[in-house]
């Protein structure tokens, strides 16, 4: 088998199909994809080095463990890439950072041209105050949050997405899930955090938790048993593996656009709604969300699709337009907002990390 056929192999597994903890997260990738584990590392890790990947990491589910919302800035132009700057340089607790337009450009809330995920950490405050803290520091005039009420989809495999075509959907639509708080101990939140972390290279091995556990003082038994007790608590994700969608890695995986799409349906139909929009395959993230009301039309189901272009999105859209027309739902509103500049990586979780934050920059 040919590199680029092996790399596509592994990737359709490793992206997000790794659910949880494994103690060989490396074997995992390979029993499910049919390829030897020694072979999973060695490509993994060359295509580290050349930047086609950004990170490996085992993710944790944050809406577990922060206070969470999605926020959208209304910023004036002139400060939109400034503030774009600024939060990437000085919030660890901002994740996401993405410039988009809006699709039609009239329509609500088309002002609010930056978009980012925050996450507060339980007992720490709340989101609100953060983006009041924010808002001083990146001359935003409004914002907007809105936090997850339910979750649908959740997984990024942009590898095994990158053929669809518009339409294909799974089997059964997905369960919604809800957030739900996990309290830690101070050993667990150690054992937590140190998972979290991004592999290092001489970390490409059969169990990279041992040095990790070493460096807390641990042995790798009780570490590995905390993990495990935390995955069974809900507070593990998976062990993923992050491309880099800038440049020619964009053009190779078929990620080249992105845009966040919004759906308003009526009261009493968001569940329903989306697990339909949630049910296709195209989707890397579905949620229904609150506060959007008075600005976007009204929007509950807000969602992510990447595409190799912007024709294949709307594409994509208008078929799942159609699908929530074939299921009964009226659709009393809806809009795209394409990415125009992005940088996405994991917020910050860390109680520990916010007093100082807060101190610097309230």
């Amino acid at each position: 088998m040919d590199t680029s056929a092996l790399d596509t192999r592994i990737l359709s597994v490793a992206e997000d199909c790794v659910a949880g903890f494994h103690r060989r997260p490396f074997a995992a990738v390979a029993a499910a994809c049919g390829v030897g584990e020694d072979a999973v590392i060695a490509r993994l890790l060359e295509m580290l080095q050349e930047g086609r990947i950004r990170r490996v990491r085992q993710t944790v589910l944050t809406t577990s463990l922060a206070e969470g919302a999605l926020v959208a800035w209304n910023i004036p132009e002139d400060f939109l890439n400034a503030a774009f700057d600024w939060l990437l340089a000085n919030d660890p607790f901002t994740g996401h950072v993405v410039v988009r337009r809006a699709d039609p450009p009239d329509a609500p809330g088309a002002a609010y041209r930056l978009w980012t995920t925050l996450k507060v950490p339980c007992g720490c405050g709340s989101v609100k105050e953060h983006c009041r803290i924010l808002a001083r520091h990146i001359h935003a005039q409004e914002w907007v949050a809105m936090p997850v009420v339910g979750m649908f989809t959740l997984g990024v495999g942009h590898t095994r997405r990158a053929n669809l075509q518009p339409g294909e959907r799974m089997p059964q639509p997905p369960p919604m899930q809800r957030p739900r708080r996990v309290q830690l101990s101070p050993d667990e939140w150690r054992v937590l955090l140190s998972l979290k972390e991004s592999l290092q290279p001489h970390e490409f091995v059969s169990c990279p938790w041992e040095a990790r556990a070493a460096a807390l003082g641990m042995d790798a038994e009780t570490y590995c048993r905390m993990a495990e007790a935390l995955d069974a608590r809900g507070a593990v994700g998976r062990f993923a593996v992050f491309l880099d969608h800038r440049g020619a890695a964009d053009e190779r995986s078929g990620t080249g656009h992105a845009a966040l799409f919004h759906w308003a349906v009526p009261q009493g139909m968001e569940e329903r709604a989306g697990a339909a929009i949630g049910s296709h395959l195209c989707m890397t993230h579905c949620y229904w969300r609150s506060g959007g009301e008075k600005v976007f039309g009204g929007a509950q189901i807000m969602g992510v699709a990447h595409a190799a272009s912007a024709e294949a999105l709307r594409a994509r859209k208008a078929a799942m337009d159609e699908h929530l027309a074939g299921q009964g739902i009226p659709l009393l509103h809806t809009a795209a907002f394409l990415s125009v500049r992005a940088e996405i990586r994991p917020s910050e979780i860390s109680p520990a990390a916010y007093a100082p934050w807060r101190t610097q920059w309230a």
